[in-house]
This record gives C-alpha cells, structure tokens and sequence, in this order.
C-alpha cells in the first residue's frame, strides 16, 4: 500500500525533477555516450556537427603532419577502390557508350593515328564512366578530409548541399551529352561538306566531349554556389539581381569556351540553360538568405 502505480513513467515529474529535464535527459545521454566512444580525430570531427547541441561551443583539436598525411593517405585509398570497382562497371558500359557516341556523331568507324590507340581509347571511355559513377564518393571524401577545420555550422551547410551539387553536375553533364553535343556535331558535320571530308579523330571526338560534359557539369553548379554565398552572408539576393546584365555577359562568354563552334544557335542552345539556372539560383540565394536570418546569433 502507498506504492506509486505508475513507478517507471518517464514522463512523470518526479522529487526536483521537472518535465524540460526528463525531457533533456536523451539528448544529454547522447552526447555522453558520444563522449565515451573515442572515434578518429578526423571522423569525430566531421560527425560532430550533427551529434553536439548547436549551443556548444566549436572545439578545433591540433593534428599533426602525421596525422594529417594519414587522413590524406585514407581518403586516396577509399576512393581509388571506389574507382576500382566503378571502373569495372565502366568496361561493361564502355561498348554501348561508343555505340551511342556513333549514333551521334553520325560517324561509322573512327579514324586513330597510332598503333594502340583503339585498346587506349576504350579504357579512356571505361574511365570516364568510372569517374561519372564514383563521383559522388569522390565529392565525400575530398569535404571528409577539409570537415575537421570548418565548424558545425559551416559542416551541416555543406553536407545538405553536397546531394545537389552531385545531381545538379550530372544533370549539367547528361544535358551536354544528349542534347548539347549532338546539335553541335550535326552543324560541324554539315559545315562546307562540299570542301572538307569530315572525318575527326577518335581522340579529338573525346576531348570535345570531356569539354563540354565537363563544362556543363561546373556551370549546373551556379545555383548552389549563389546559395552558399548568401547561407554564409558573402553575396545577398539582392546584390544577385542587380548584376543580371552582367551575369548575361557572362553566361554568354561562358557558352563560347563551352561550345566551341561559331553556330550563334548552339551557343544560344547552351547560354539560354545557363542563363536559367541563374535566376534559379537567385531564388536558392533567397532561401538561404532567410536562413541565414533565423540562425541563432
């Protein structure tokens, strides 16, 4: 008799024990046992912002160059079995790439110079594809070596933006290579057939592609780099918006080095995307503008 019936509730406010603290109780339990498991110094480090409350202060811990080239050393090592294992993966692919390439270009067979160069181009596409497929493990890598020196804060922002700068770079890439290639083939192909045999190079063929899929791929990244710039507080929206004229001048410049071909349609065809994912990255700015206003002070 006089037992409590409910002894276990842990909800229940209890003798100097209130609610918020029960409450608080899980979170604090966390970071003890977080305390308790000594992890890596450069692992903790990129884990911490997401497992410290965000009102504890940054702590930096010193690495040594040992350390320091340790990490380096593990970073290179999981991404070179990364590419190991898409590499395979690009040999199975490399044929069917090659065939649409063909299909492409409208080319039947490509001409090569040199005695090895059909063996060396056919590992040269089964790399390419490599690198498309690892690159999301790339990308992580190279934030998990630079995590350690930025702080909670600049780590979360970047690791919710690292998914939308590998999609938004394949994306740039897959338009580059399905769209913006071919239509500048078929002008360069269709260019004073009456005077030029049109027959380029396999390795010329590769390189314009490496060109514009990799050019494509960096400038799809305008609208995450004009929201970090505002998440930090570098460049406002509104400081976006002024500069449009300039920003035109620029796409324009930069679907001119991308293209290389004098077709005013192609360079239309690949500065008018561009051009929209600026003002799209006007809007992202916006957002991570008003973010940046609600984080605590």
């Amino acid at each position: 008799m006089g037992r409590d019936p409910m002894p276990d509730n842990p909800l229940r406010p209890r003798t100097g024990r209130t609610r918020a603290a029960v409450l608080a109780t899980p979170t604090r339990a966390l970071v003890r046992v977080r305390q308790g498991i000594r992890l890596p110094r450069p692992a903790a480090a990129a884990l911490g912002g997401w497992s410290v409350p965000p009102d504890e202060p940054d702590v930096f811990e010193e690495m040594t160059l040992a350390e320091h080239l340790e990490e380096l050393r593990s970073r290179i090592f999981k991404t070179c079995v990364g590419l190991a294992g898409s590499f395979v993966v690009g040999l199975i692919l490399a044929r069917p790439a090659l065939e649409l390439v063909k299909r492409q270009t409208g080319i039947e067979r490509f001409d090569i110079n040199q005695a090895t160069e059909n063996i060396t181009d056919y590992f040269k596409i089964a790399l390419y594809i490599a690198l498309m497929i690892a690159l999301p493990l790339i990308f992580y890598q190279a934030f998990g070596f630079v995590a350690p020196g930025l702080t909670r804060k600049e780590k979360r922002i970047v690791y919710s933006t690292l998914p939308f700068a590998v999609v938004f770079f394949l994306a740039g890439a897959g338009f580059a290579f399905f769209f913006a290639i071919p239509r500048a083939f078929a002008f360069l192909s269709s260019f004073m057939t009456d005077t030029f045999d049109y027959s380029p190079t396999f390795s010329s063929i590769a390189s314009f592609y490496i060109q514009v899929t990799l050019g494509m791929g960096l400038a799809f990244q305008t609208p995450i780099v004009m929201f970090l710039l505002a998440r930090i507080g570098i460049v406002g929206p509104r400081r976006f918006g002024a500069s449009r004229r300039y920003a035109a001048v620029g796409v324009l410049l930069a679907a001119a080095i991308i293209t290389p071909t004098p077709d005013p349609f192609n360079m239309l065809f690949v500065a008018a995307p561009i051009y929209g994912l600026y003002e799209l990255g006007i809007l992202f700015a916006r957002i991570g503008d008003r973010r940046r206003g609600r984080d605590p002070a």
